[in-house]
């Protein structure tokens, strides 16, 4: 049973294109990352898999769950962090960690005391006093302290100093190893590439790619950097061509036979061929018109 399944996922608000014919399998116990910019349609399939929006075609199920089904036992399973949190005013934080413990029918007082030290979160600030990143600490410990089966994130490092952020992660990790799956929406992709097993890449509504990390970023392309001097003009396969101190950078997919004439025929002091990391096969995603490759 997976964690998370669409089959033909699609929404459309009136004539706007929302998320398309999404298909999507996440299994129990994974870390899996959902990558996409603003607007590519992350936030439209969180919605739609909570049943906050409902879905305009295809069916989609949480936890062997269909997301038609009755909320109450299946939300009870599930922990949601939007990407904006907003409470109640004039509540104090342990007032909204009470609050959404109860509307799960728990007693999460333990648990919340142990993520609020963790987090160094002051319980007693009216949520109105908090910053965004101290108000995005207490939607963090609202999704994780009745240690759901599913966690579903939506941005969730926004408003986070580095410091915090690393203690989130460590905290997800934690609830990983414990067997819960973890869905994370981002477009830091250096939080992918370091935390998820499986990734999806999600454009304009539509899935272009999923698969392993270590997959998407396995391209015919390389990143290459010379120090020296080479000529380049002509040779099919450059793309973001950088300029470096005493020399160049580029991604390059064409014939490796040509591109060591050019370097042979040039004057080269150092070189180096590397793997393109998650960030550039993100853009490489995005190009204009381009799909999954």
């Amino acid at each position: 049973m997976n964690a998370i399944e669409t089959v033909g996922l699609t929404k459309y608000y009136g004539k706007a294109r929302g998320i398309v014919e999404l298909n999507l399998a996440v299994e129990q116990g994974e870390f899996f990352g959902f990558i996409g910019p603003n607007g590519a349609g992350k936030s439209t399939t969180i919605r739609t898999l909570l049943g906050l929006i409902h879905p305009s075609g295809g069916r989609a199920s949480l936890l062997g769950m269909d997301i038609g089904a009755p909320k109450k036992d299946l939300l009870a399973r599930v922990g949601y962090l939007p990407s904006e949190a907003v409470f109640y005013q004039g509540m104090r934080v342990r007032e909204v960690l009470k609050l959404s413990a109860q509307l799960r029918g728990r007693d999460c007082t333990a648990r919340a005391g142990e993520l609020c030290e963790w987090l160094q979160l002051d319980r007693e600030k009216k949520v109105e006093e908090l910053s965004f990143g101290n108000r995005k600490k207490v939607g963090i410990v609202c999704a994780l302290q009745h240690d759901p089966d599913l966690l579903i994130l939506d941005e969730p490092t926004s408003g986070l100093d580095p410091l915090m952020q690393r203690e989130f992660f460590a905290i997800l990790r934690e609830r990983n190893r414990q067997g819960a799956t973890v869905f994370l929406s981002s477009h830091v992709l250096s939080e992918i590439q370091r935390n998820c097993t499986r990734a999806a890449i999600i454009r304009e509504g539509r899935l272009i790619a999923c698969g392993p990390v270590e997959d998407l970023t396995r391209t015919s392309a390389k990143r290459v950097a010379v120090h020296g001097t080479v000529e380049l003009e002509g040779l099919e396969g450059v793309r973001d061509l950088r300029q470096l101190d005493g020399g160049v950078s580029f991604l390059y997919g064409g014939a490796l036979d040509k591109l060591l004439d050019r370097l042979a025929r040039g004057s080269v002091s150092d070189l180096s061929v590397a793997e393109p990391d998650l960030e550039e096969v993100f853009l490489h995603y995005y190009q204009e018109g381009g799909g999954a490759q």
